[in-house]
């Protein structure tokens, strides 16, 4: 999140839980990209519970999936929450989610 890295420069707006789409924000971090991860409000990642282990509350995988991220929560359910991230992804590069096929097309106009 230094800015250094071939992809210093790329933002990426994330909006996916558990593996699959954080896995992505994460390697594109790791190559410098800014990563925005977006949260429900309601709870955050699942991944920030995931597992047997806890450390501060904390899953012991949420600080590796999470490294070199940013997060804000918007209730993608909601116009306001849908509203935020349009906003964010007209001033990004970059749009990952791992919801099922369909999800984000009718919220967001697609």
């Amino acid at each position: 999140m230094d800015g250094a890295g071939p992809l210093a420069g790329i933002r990426v707006i994330e909006c996916g839980s558990l593996i699959a789409g954080p896995f992505c924000g994460q390697l594109l971090g790791d190559f410098g990209a800014e990563v925005i991860k977006v949260e429900d409000p309601a709870g955050g990642d699942p991944m920030r519970e995931w597992g047997p282990q806890k450390v501060d509350g904390l899953s012991l995988h949420w600080p590796i999936i999470a490294r070199n991220k940013k997060s804000v929560t918007a209730d993608l359910r909601q116009p306001d929450g849908q509203q935020l991230v349009r906003q964010l992804a007209a001033v990004s590069d970059v749009l990952v989610e791992n919801f099922r096929p369909g999800t984000l097309g009718p919220r967001f106009g697609g």
